[in-house]
């Protein structure tokens, strides 16, 4: 704990591990088995508990609850665990739980990500890097998010349900389906409504990348042949493209939901 700032009033149980540099407010409580790695905050009244391993340079803000047990009644009392990156910003009264038996005994959490004010990630979650939950975000358990998604404020994802990277979530959206990488998902149950065209701007997809990537999802969406069918189309005519190869790898890999997909157009 060289270098390290806590308060009096803050009970740190033996057998918690703490790096360098790290800070720890008042009335703050850390478990008997957290890890705090170097120049980690966490500020007043914050709880970490549980097997909950918190990366360099993240900082927690008060009444957060990180690394209680999963809010799942099959959950017996298994050391799970709950890893978090670094370089994370976990805001005011967020809830992240660790994994269960059933979804690998792990939650896993990126660098570099911005948890909003009480959101949310459930037990056996793993979020990628750069992800944004906005306040209220909720994840289920088992909910796969990639790097770069924003979620907006005081939408819920449902368990089980995969999140493609650089994909953006509407604030209030009920998400029930896998969204594509690169998608843009609204509506209070969600539908796809395009691409996220704002987001691959201001992350320096170039022009013919974004004309590419539209044509792809036009097609990969369009009337003609069978979802598989036109998921084999795309991989075809596109078959040196990177980029939307992703999108044909998410596709593919179905797990027990659907692609969330555009509106039915009306007869």
């Amino acid at each position: 704990m060289s270098n390290s700032s806590i308060h009096p009033t803050a009970i740190i149980e033996d057998g918690a591990k703490i790096g360098q540099g790290v800070s720890i407010g008042p009335y703050s409580i850390v478990g008997p088995n957290v890890i705090l790695h170097d120049n980690v905050t966490l500020k007043g009244h914050v709880v970490v508990d549980g097997y909950t391993e918190i990366g360099e340079g993240t900082v927690i803000y008060s009444f957060a609850s990180i690394g209680s047990a999963p809010q799942d009644l099959k959950y017996t009392g298994e050391p799970s665990k709950l890893i978090i990156g670094q370089r994370n910003t976990i805001r005011e009264h967020v809830t992240m739980n660790p994994g269960t038996k059933d979804g690998g005994m792990e939650t896993r959490v990126g660098d570099d990500c911005l948890f909003m004010m009480a959101s949310h990630v459930a037990h056996d979650c793993h979020v990628g890097n750069r992800v944004i939950l906005a306040n209220n975000a909720t994840l289920a358990g088992h909910v796969h998010v990639g790097d770069f998604v924003i979620i907006g404020g005081l939408a819920a994802v449902h368990q089980f349900v995969r999140i493609g990277d650089h994909a953006i979530i509407g604030g209030m959206s009920g998400v029930e389906s896998d969204v594509i990488p690169y998608g843009r998902v609204k509506g209070e149950r969600a539908f796809l409504a395009g691409l996220n065209l704002v987001g691959l701007e201001r992350r320096g997809f170039d022009k013919a990348s974004i004309r590419n990537l539209q044509r792809a999802f036009n097609q990969l969406f369009g009337d003609e042949g069978t979802l598989d069918e036109r998921i084999e189309g795309v991989a075809n005519d596109y078959s040196d493209d990177e980029t939307i190869l992703k999108i044909v790898g998410f596709a593919k890999a179905k797990t027990k939901f659907p692609l969330c997909q555009p509106p039915k157009k009306s007869a």
